[in-house]
């Protein structure tokens, strides 16, 4: 018997079975300006319409979360979760998600997996009306063990220029607003599941795996309803690191984020995690977002409206003097 490809452990017949699970589904979410299909080298995208476009690009995959799916069967949240994670992150600077590709790598690929991985992306394109127009799955026995994924995702928005938010119009007296997250979204899931390790346990009536699971949020529609009626300052998404990581980012010299961390709303599943693993509160905000999945700066005089705009949406700091880009009070 030859040696073949496929004795070699790569199935290219499962890699085309998962191309037609995901062809037509990938389609819907075209327009325009997509101007081929899958299959070819690259992909390409027409940009019109702007008079001085900037593009912005983030990538980003979901870590050990993607472990947890695997053991508990459900596929369709991580492609929810990694667009989210690339398309948040561009979102912070004003940006119009256009379109984004994905990493699929594996052990051995299976065509149901491989396909439920996908459409969860395609679901969150739709919900941002970005075109998912290309990306690579990766057959690699020997690196990756059969029944092991990972997952990548890479996504470009565009801005006018004159309309780049980036934080350098912060200032004293600037409101601080969360907009909170669906659990523990994308971040953290390595001490997550050194605390949890019964993903089947019941917690507040269902399997534990099902709050665990629940797909970051995506943030472009909310901050796109407000940027159609208010500029805002400085936008924050809150991923690694929680808020004392990823606010200072957007924090200018001399300036500091305060965070009343007793306005926070804290999820009942992290505060659960915390008590079980005896985690130090401070250890745990700058671990996860704790309830907090983007913030937005805003004037004093524009926070009433961007409360009224996004409805679960709450006040929790502001922006005052310091040499110290945020403190915890």
């Amino acid at each position: 018997m030859s040696n073949t490809y496929k004795s070699a452990g790569v199935d290219k017949e499962e890699g085309y079975k998962t191309i037609d699970k995901i062809k037509s589904a990938v389609a819907e979410t075209h327009n325009k300006n997509v101007l081929n299909t899958l299959g070819s080298f690259g992909a390409f995208y027409e940009i019109a319409g702007y008079k001085n476009p900037v593009l912005v690009s983030g990538t980003d995959g979901v870590g050990t979360k993607l472990k947890i799916a695997l053991d508990s069967k459900k596929y369709d949240s991580i492609g929810i979760d990694c667009f989210a994670m690339c398309a948040n992150d561009i979102v912070c600077h004003g940006a119009k998600p256009l379109f984004f590709l994905d990493y699929l790598a594996c052990g051995k690929l299976d065509a149901n997996i491989a396909a439920e991985i996908v459409l969860g992306m395609v679901e969150a394109c739709k919900d941002n009306n970005c075109a998912l127009i290309g990306g690579e799955t990766a057959e690699m026995p020997g690196m990756y063990k059969p029944g092991d994924y990972d997952v990548a995702g890479f996504c470009v928005g565009i801005v006018e220029k004159e309309d780049i938010i980036d934080g350098s119009k912060i200032k004293k007296g600037n409101k601080i607003i969360a907009l909170p997250s669906s659990g523990f979204h994308s971040n953290g899931f390595s001490l997550v599941r050194k605390i949890f390790t019964d993903f089947n346990e019941e917690f507040e009536g269902k399997p534990l795996y099902e709050t665990l699971l629940k797909p970051t949020t995506l943030y472009y529609q909310p901050i796109r309803k407000i940027l159609e009626e208010i500029k805002l300052h400085g936008i924050a998404h809150i991923t690694g690191g929680g808020i004392i990581e990823n606010i200072p980012r957007i924090i200018p010299e001399n300036l500091c984020a305060s965070i009343h961390t007793s306005k926070i709303r804290i999820p009942s599943i992290m505060l659960e995690l915390e008590k079980r693993g005896g985690i130090d509160r401070l250890e745990m905000f700058g671990t996860f977002n704790m309830g907090v999945g983007m913030v937005v700066v805003i004037d004093e005089n524009h926070a009433g409206k961007v409360l009224d705009l996004i409805t679960d949406s709450y006040e929790i700091g502001e922006i005052t003097e310091g040499l110290e880009k945020i403190q915890l009070i």
